[in-house]
């Protein structure tokens, strides 16, 4: 017995598979505008400016922390002789504004001293931001920046009225004055949050004992955007689409 030919399926898509089809299209878009936003790198916390600036006798020398077109902070070396030949030098470190260096207060018989740090130090509202003088020399030598290298400022400077935390690294010898060298400074963008003196650029979690990771990091796209975004593609997508389909149907 003979059986009436059976239809063969059509090749082409319903009118409703074709509108699902457009759907997943535009859902398929908006997931891959999110996974491109979430890749993008996050924003440095830590500003560095390298320079290389020589502060000869009687020069002073305004620095702009956050490069926003003012001076935050300056150095000033003076050089002065008397008529007999004997000669007294000084630098400071000179603050304006409602900026502050990390050092002691003045005594009667000495000047607020701005210390001298060591790399690696940490910068922040625990230690009194009362410094001016780095050295001096002459009947007497005093300060803390007498003949050292690689030390750093540390600072603390107000942007719209909140306070920031930075550093700036300088050498300073005695030769007939003090000539001082400023080679960077740096600043965290982070109101209120201390910054490493050296520090040029966000710590890794190993490097900083366990502070929070950006939590965009931490974002990868699932296997669904990927599906989506293959759909995006059109008809080479639908057939990438279809063979994922194919596969994780064999594997269930």
């Amino acid at each position: 017995m003979t059986h009436p030919s059976r239809p063969r399926k059509t090749a082409t898509l319903s009118d409703s598979v074709h509108r699902q089809l457009n759907l997943y299209a535009l859902a398929a878009g908006a997931a891959g505008v999110s996974l491109i936003a979430s890749a993008s790198p996050a924003e440095a916390k830590i500003v560095y400016t390298p320079i290389h600036k020589i502060i000869g006798p009687n020069h002073t020398y305004g620095f702009d922390l956050d490069n926003d077109g003012r001076a935050d902070f300056a150095i000033k070396n003076l050089r002065n002789c008397d008529t007999d030949n004997t000669c007294t030098s000084f630098v400071s470190a000179i603050r304006y504004a409602a900026n502050a260096v990390e050092g002691t207060a003045g005594t009667q018989f000495s000047p607020p001293g701005a210390y001298a740090l060591k790399a690696g130090a940490r910068i922040s509202g625990k230690r009194p931001f009362l410094g001016v003088r780095m050295a001096g020399a002459g009947q007497t030598t005093n300060g803390n920046w007498y003949n050292v290298r690689n030390r750093y400022l540390g600072l603390s400077f107000q942007i719209k009225g909140r306070t920031h935390y930075g550093w700036a690294r300088l050498t300073v010898k005695l030769r007939r004055g003090f000539v001082v060298t400023l080679t960077g400074f740096a600043y965290e963008t982070i109101p209120g949050k201390g910054i490493i003196a050296g520090q040029t650029k966000d710590l890794d979690e190993s490097d900083k004992g366990g502070q929070e990771l950006n939590p965009a990091a931490l974002e990868v796209p699932t296997p669904e955007a990927a599906s989506l975004g293959a759909l995006a593609m059109g008809a080479p997508g639908l057939s990438i689409w279809r063979r994922e389909e194919h596969v994780s149907e064999g594997k269930a």
